[in-house]
């Protein structure tokens, strides 16, 4: 497939063609937990697999698709309480407290977020456990661990809405 590029390198077209939009539809379903999933992705979108996951790659290396995942459906696994902790992080110490509390098979996201005048918390970590008292035994782990002791946190109350985004689905 020819590519066009400018000659700074940038794509002129960064649209997704037809044969993208069928392989991103493969990808946004449950995964199939077979030996060859590729084959059978490949096989809902039209084409072989060689060229199921040559147009992945491709798509990923022209950030077309940005990430693909799991979705932790954390209440059917066991866990009945989960926190989003939103920790006060010196901005100089961000990345490397963030991989620490990212390591912990404990915690589903963590992510930076900007602060405001009233909320000074930078870094938020989703914690999941088997009972509110464990994840307040996690939590505390997690700011011995870095040194971050200033946090707030948010237990989930009731979940609205849990699933991800299909893109290019009819309505």
């Amino acid at each position: 497939m020819a590519e066009h590029r400018t000659t700074n390198g940038n794509h002129e077209n960064n649209a997704i063609n037809e044969l993208d939009k069928k392989i991103i539809c493969a990808l946004q379903g449950d995964f199939p937990l077979v030996a060859e999933p590729y084959k059978v992705l490949a096989e809902k979108a039209g084409v072989s697999e060689e060229l199921f996951l040559e147009r992945v790659k491709a798509m990923e290396e022209e950030k077309k698709i940005r990430k693909m995942g799991a979705v932790l459906r954390h209440r059917e696994v066991g866990f009945s309480s989960n926190v989003l902790v939103a920790w006060k992080v010196d901005p100089e110490r961000l990345d490397e407290v963030a991989k620490q509390m990212a390591a912990s098979p404990s915690v589903s996201h963590c992510y930076d977020r900007t602060t405001a005048p009233d909320w000074p918390y930078n870094l938020y970590t989703m914690v999941h456990g088997h009972s509110r008292e464990e994840c307040e035994r996690i939590v505390a782990g997690l700011a011995a661990k870095t040194g971050v002791e200033e946090r707030a946190m948010l237990y989930t109350k009731r979940e609205w809405k849990k699933v991800s985004m299909k893109y290019f689905q009819e309505s």
